[in-house]
């Protein structure tokens, strides 16, 4: 009744009612994704080495994730899984990796209005690129190059165009082809990919690139050894073959200085796109978000690549920032991958496809104590499987009958295992219960027992 005798009287004056506030325009999305990085190898979350200064400068600005993860991989290429994991919304158990049987999440956004775009690395076929991006430039669609010569390619009438070689550094190209796309004039809103292919070997940077690593400086991780105590059941995947066994500490410093050294190089190339947002129409309604699609061992447990279930390579960095979201602050919630893209749908009012099985984790960012998920399971092919209820987290190797149990609150670096302590017994006859009946639920059949375990011992073959 108020509203209608203000208007009477606006009326009576010859004064225009005013009209009611437009509402405020879905949230732009920049979505920075790494290939191989560490949760652990940012300086701003506790690196005493490598050098983020922009990477730094997004988690003052944002909400920092510390138990996000991949949720594993059914071959050694774990960042297939993981992208097609993250960009269908779906499981490790229930994804296509090739994107071709169900729908993903960009062309949700696409459907809602957005403008999708994309350069970097696509690890997912061609067939699904087209698909899901209306815009792709400079977009690299092999597993791993020489990033100084890397094949990129466009989109052009729906087709991926024929590769030319990169006349720079592939991250810089992508980088340049991302901030030629935010200095357009955007009509609708976007969701902008950006999946770099570094610092997944080879670790290849400018030469020019003023930033080194004496190796002499590099700590060893805290959980160094110079082999896997047994057959984790895979151990002469190419990655393990990097180095030789037993790891010396001097090799490991080397493989270090050289990975925190494209670290850093990305870094760089993250900060320019930065600056360009910053500096755009779009930046204060850019929800940005960075992640990785797996960590990496480095030296830690004896191992070099990501084949395995310890915390250094199925934990990721992810870091959210933008509008409505807390600054500089940090949560302990689990999470996968494959939450991400609902979670920016629902803040972004996208509907996702019917197929996605993701959880939107909203609630966690508009109060960061608040949990998320309340358990994670984790498989790496048939031959490891993991579960954590957040504080213990065990590991199982059913073809050599091993266990491993972490109590990931005390020990972040898996070195002690509780598996054979009478203390801790009930915790691990729950957790392996709890990870049996996660496993009944999803179809894994994978026996978490065998009739005739292999022995576990290993020796290892001569270095090629």
């Amino acid at each position: 009744m108020r509203a209608l005798l203000l208007g009477a009287a606006a009326l009576l004056l010859g004064l225009r009612p005013a009209a009611p506030a437009a509402p405020a325009p879905p949230p732009n999305v920049l979505f920075l994704f790494a290939d191989d990085l560490r949760a652990d190898a940012v300086a701003a979350l506790g690196h005493s080495v490598v050098q983020t200064p922009h990477l730094d400068r997004l988690v003052r600005r944002g909400l920092t994730f510390h138990r996000a993860y991949l949720q594993g991989g059914r071959n050694a290429a774990t960042c297939v899984p993981s992208r097609a994991m993250l960009l269908s919304g779906r499981s490790l158990f229930d994804i296509d990796e090739t994107l071709q049987r169900h729908p993903t999440w960009p062309e949700s956004f696409a459907a809602a209005g957005y403008t999708t775009f994309i350069s970097g690395k696509w690890h997912n076929g061609d067939a699904s690129l087209a698909r899901s991006f209306q815009i792709a430039r400079s977009v690299f669609t092999g597993g791993m190059t020489n990033p100084l010569q890397a094949p990129l390619r466009d989109l052009e009438n729906g087709q991926l165009s024929p590769p030319k070689i990169s006349p720079q550094h592939a991250c810089a190209t992508f980088a340049d082809e991302t901030i030629r796309f935010l200095n357009q004039p955007q009509a609708q809103p976007f969701f902008a990919y950006l999946p770099f292919d570094a610092p997944h070997d080879p670790h290849i940077v400018p030469p020019d690139f003023p930033v080194h690593y004496p190796p002499s400086a590099i700590p060893l991780p805290p959980n160094f050894l110079p082999q896997h105590p047994w057959d984790n059941g895979e151990m002469t995947i190419r990655d393990e073959l990097l180095l030789p066994w037993p790891r010396s500490p001097d090799g490991v410093r080397a493989l270090l200085a050289d990975y925190y050294r494209y670290i850093s190089y990305l870094d760089s190339q993250i900060g320019r796109v930065l600056d360009a947002l910053a500096a755009s129409p779009h930046a204060a309604h850019t929800l940005i978000v960075f992640s990785a699609d797996s960590g990496v061992a480095r030296g830690s447990h004896g191992l070099i690549g990501k084949q395995n279930l310890y915390e250094h390579s199925l934990r990721v960095p992810l870091v959210i920032a933008g509008p409505g979201i807390p600054e500089g602050q940090s949560t302990e919630a689990l999470c996968y991958l494959f939450d991400l893209l609902p979670t920016l749908g629902k803040l972004c009012g996208v509907p996702g496809p019917a197929t996605s099985q993701g959880l939107e984790f909203t609630a966690t960012l508009r109060r960061p104590a608040q949990p998320a998920r309340p358990h994670l399971r984790f498989a790496y092919k048939d031959a490891q499987r993991a579960y954590t209820d957040g504080r213990y987290k065990l590991i199982r190797y059913p073809k050599i009958d091993r266990s491993q149990l972490f109590d990931l609150s005390a020990d972040p670096y898996e070195i002690t295992n509780l598996a054979a302590q009478p203390a801790h017994a009930a915790t691990l006859a729950s957790l392996t219960l709890q990870m049996q009946q996660e496993m009944l639920r999803s179809g894994d059949a994978c026996p978490l027992q065998v009739p005739r375990p292999t022995p576990a011992d290993w020796t290892p073959p001569p270095h090629p």
